[in-house]
């Protein structure tokens, strides 16, 4: 197999197709902060909100969190992880 090279044609029109391709996404990001809270209030229960007021506000580590609520660090993991997919099916839609 020969090494050719790259086209810089081909490589600048690719250039011109991210830059086109990015935009602005000003318009998602505040419709997802405007969401944000209402979804954690009302799609989660008060364990997952509590847990990830804990990691994510309070910067604790989950072996942190699982010390000070005396369960698993397994727990703690699996119950944030279900916590942001929860958040993540009902915000998806939305942006």
């Amino acid at each position: 197999m020969e090494n050719t090279p790259f086209d810089p044609i081909d490589i600048a029109s690719l250039h011109a197709w991210r830059r086109d391709q990015s935009g602005d996404n000003s318009q998602r990001l505040e419709r997802l902060s405007h969401n944000l809270p209402l979804a954690v209030r009302q799609e989660l229960t008060p364990c997952q909100r509590k847990m990830l007021e804990m990691r994510y506000y309070q910067g604790m580590r989950v072996t942190d969190i699982a010390a000070e609520l005396g369960i698993t660090k397994s727990s703690v993991s699996r119950t944030l992880r279900r916590a942001k997919e929860r958040l993540y099916r009902s915000l998806r839609y939305s942006l």
